[in-house]
């Protein structure tokens, strides 16, 4: 459940404002998010996020339990440009790219506190148990 977008033209500086705001919510409010949003990296990786949302789909996952679970912009590569200046001099302009990862995961239920001391007593009574089933195996196992 991962999509990715390679040397997108815009500086990363400028993209990350738009991931970090979507980081951690479900696709759904994410893509409302995006779709109301003013900036220029808004409506490609609206596109990505539908993208990794596709592959999801694709892969057996209901879309409801989706969240935005990493959302990465590395640089990507930088074209050189030149600037007349005065004096016969030039300056650089640098034209900067981006690399943009989403990775989407399913929502994980929170367990409640007294569910924690449930588990852990389980968990407790499967040990006790553990050596006893592991004789009766044995056991059988020296019968046949």
């Amino acid at each position: 459940m991962k999509a990715t977008l390679s040397n997108y033209k815009q500086a990363p500086r400028k993209v990350r404002l738009v991931a970090r705001a979507i980081v951690g919510k479900s696709v759904a409010n994410a893509q409302t998010e995006l779709r109301f949003m003013v900036k220029r990296a808004a409506s490609p990786l609206e596109k990505l996020l539908n993208s990794a949302l596709a592959n999801a789909v694709n892969a057996g996952v209901s879309a409801e339990n989706l969240i935005v679970k990493e959302f990465r912009v590395d640089k990507g590569i930088v074209a050189h440009r030149s600037m007349p200046r005065a004096f016969g001099r030039a300056s650089r302009i640098n034209k900067r790219s981006s690399h943009v990862t989403i990775v989407l995961a399913e929502k994980v239920a929170k367990v409640k506190k007294g569910a924690k001391k449930v588990l852990a007593e389980v968990k407790a009574e499967v040990k006790k148990a553990e050596p006893k089933a592991k004789k009766v195996v044995k056991a059988k196992a020296k019968t046949k």
